[in-house]
């Protein structure tokens, strides 16, 4: 396994991208410390790799809150005496524009996205000075692209791209590897069945399949990635076999990114 004996905190574990993030990690031999906010998403992801063979921890910890973060790096060093890969996917949804967004919901979704960002890696990076390691910044196609009634969201994430590539710079003296990976519109049926083995009582809406048909018709391959995908490519960039990488963004985003603007997806012509 390309992982075994290596610790990875993931930050914000629900059965979303980041559960499918924390369980392809495991699956690949990592021992992984689930931190969420929310005491259900960090324990049932930790719960579940436990259950299936592996080792796991959950943490509750605000991102944005510094003495938080500063403790729970130190338990997940405590606990496993190290760490050596970190995944920043803390982040949350408020879909609103620059014309109707509060200030202070502007803050709140950017110190999330960018604070927590800058407190983990400063913390996890003092851990893994001496020894090395690998810290993987989660973006979106809202961060390289200009995606209007998201305006916190779509900022924060592009302002992560440049994080990582500062930070893979200042770290790469210590052995320290940083890049991204970029995430598109997800297809939601493999949350439902992580949250159904996580032992959640959850129901997939009948429409669900209509509502992200636009979706699937309008990416270059005709498929949206699960979270699973993003948890496979991880798992590379935390690997050895990722081991000249730093500083770069890798795109699981089905073409969408690539996709000449006048290109027409669903008809395959250029307007």
């Amino acid at each position: 396994m390309k992982l075994k004996d290596r610790v990875a905190i993931v930050t914000g574990t629900s059965p979303n991208i980041g559960g499918g993030i924390a369980e392809g990690l495991a699956a690949e031999g990592a021992t992984i410390v689930a931190v969420d906010a929310r005491a259900d998403n960090a324990n049932d992801c930790a719960n579940y790799i436990k259950k299936t063979g592996g080792r796991a921890l959950g943490l509750v910890c605000d991102v944005t809150n510094e003495a938080q973060v500063k403790a729970t790096v130190d338990a997940a060093v405590k606990e496993f005496g190290r760490v050596d890969i970190f995944v920043n996917n803390a982040a949350f949804f408020n879909k609103k524009g620059v014309l109707d967004m509060p200030v202070d919901e502007w803050n709140k979704q950017t110190a999330v996205i960018l604070d927590g960002a800058f407190l983990f890696t400063k913390y996890v990076a003092q851990a893994m000075i001496g020894k090395g390691g690998v810290i993987i910044n989660i973006i979106s196609t809202a961060g390289h692209q200009g995606e209007p009634g998201n305006i916190a969201y779509s900022t924060s994430k592009c302002g992560l791209l440049n994080f990582t590539r500062s930070a893979a710079m200042e770290l790469v003296g210590h052995g320290i590897r940083v890049n991204s990976l970029t995430p598109t519109t997800t297809d939601p049926s493999e949350s439902f069945e992580r949250a159904t083995r996580w032992g959640r009582t959850v129901k997939k809406p009948e429409s669900l399949d209509r509502i992200m048909k636009p979706f699937r018709d309008g990416i270059p391959m005709k498929k949206l990635p699960v979270p699973s995908d993003y948890g496979r490519v991880a798992a590379f960039l935390a690997s050895d076999d990722s081991a000249m990488i730093t500083g770069t963004d890798l795109r699981v985003d089905a073409g969408a990114i690539a996709r000449y603007w006048a290109w027409d997806a669903k008809t395959g012509a250029t307007l």
